[in-house]
């Protein structure tokens, strides 16, 4: 087939390489005004039989909307469109289109090994859930103005896996922010540490951590407790812990999300080519984004709020 790829930044170029190599694309179209690519020749991207979109998200509702007009299914990056009331107009135009928006955590082997596993009853009732995401290093002082705030540029991937794995809805949200670090970030209205205690529509708690400064590496976790056992995603050798009782401190931690996901963000392209039903939809984009909302709203309110209140 013929694939067009909008956006060659960090995670666009990637998709470049895995798009190239795919045994189902046979002709790659590149579109970027400012970078170029070794893979993929420039062209429209339009004129395709699919679309991937790793563009700023300013952009995304505008790309998502002219793929569904074209009649050319199209993956997203996440997320969907930048608010909730641009979401809820894409969610309605793009009805009947086939619309996948890129969570890749849904795709790494570990979070799928615990959704198994809980599903099955192996972890018997689920009682608790942290979770924690933390960069090693924070993004540049332009980026902050235009992210969202941690809670949805960030955290927005740990409300999507939590939905996910315990196939439940988050009905409350507590969120704490402090600034560590450097000035930009309260400038920009935003928090370099975060916190939160979610509350899951069957009463479970979950407790969720958040850090642009965490210097030993890339550390993105989630940790299920039930009444017959506990399971963990993320503690692998790479995992930038060091456990006094003896877990090693690795030679080679994680650096960076794409290269923590790297099959992940394989896999769901894989999945986008095969065709089929998406297995993560703007419904579900648009679920996660209400959270991380009330999580912000929370963070501004020092309150906890109730996620109908941000519901349109």
């Amino acid at each position: 087939m013929r694939v067009g790829l909008l956006g060659l930044g960090r995670i666009g170029a990637f998709h470049a390489a895995t798009l190239a190599a795919h045994p189902l694309v046979d002709e790659l179209v590149v579109a970027d005004p400012v970078r170029s690519s070794p893979y993929g020749e420039p062209g429209d991207p339009f004129d395709a039989d699919a679309v991937v979109i790793a563009t700023p998200t300013s952009t995304h509702a505008e790309l998502i909307l002219k793929a569904c007009e074209l009649g050319v299914p199209v993956f997203c990056e996440k997320p969907a469109a930048g608010t909730v009331t641009e979401t809820l107009k894409v969610l309605e135009a793009a009805e009947g289109h086939r619309v996948q928006i890129g969570f890749q955590r849904r795709f790494d082997a570990g979070y799928r090994a615990a959704a198994a596993a809980l599903r099955a009853g192996e972890l018997g009732e689920l009682h608790r859930v942290h979770l924690v995401t933390a960069d090693p290093a924070p993004p540049p002082a332009s980026y902050l103005p235009l992210s969202g705030g941690i809670f949805r540029d960030c955290h927005v991937h740990d409300f999507d896996i939590l939905r996910w794995v315990t196939d439940r809805e988050v009905v409350s949200v507590h969120a704490l922010g402090a600034n560590r670090g450097a000035a930009f970030f309260a400038e920009a209205g935003d928090v370099d540490t975060s916190a939160a205690l979610l509350t899951l529509d069957d009463g479970t708690l979950a407790t969720l951590q958040g850090s642009r400064y965490n210097g030993a590496g890339y550390d993105v976790r989630m940790e299920l407790a039930g009444t017959r056992r506990t399971q963990a995603v993320g503690l692998g050798p790479r995992a930038p812990l060091r456990g006094t009782e003896g877990l090693p401190e690795p030679d080679d931690p994680w650096p960076d999300f794409v290269t923590r996901f790297e099959q992940a963000y394989r896999d769901e392209i894989d999945v986008f080519l095969s065709g089929g039903p998406s297995p993560c939809t703007i419904a579900d984009a648009l679920e996660a984004l209400y959270v991380a909302e009330a999580a912000d709203l929370s963070l501004r309110e020092r309150r906890t709020v109730e996620v109908a209140e941000v519901r349109r």
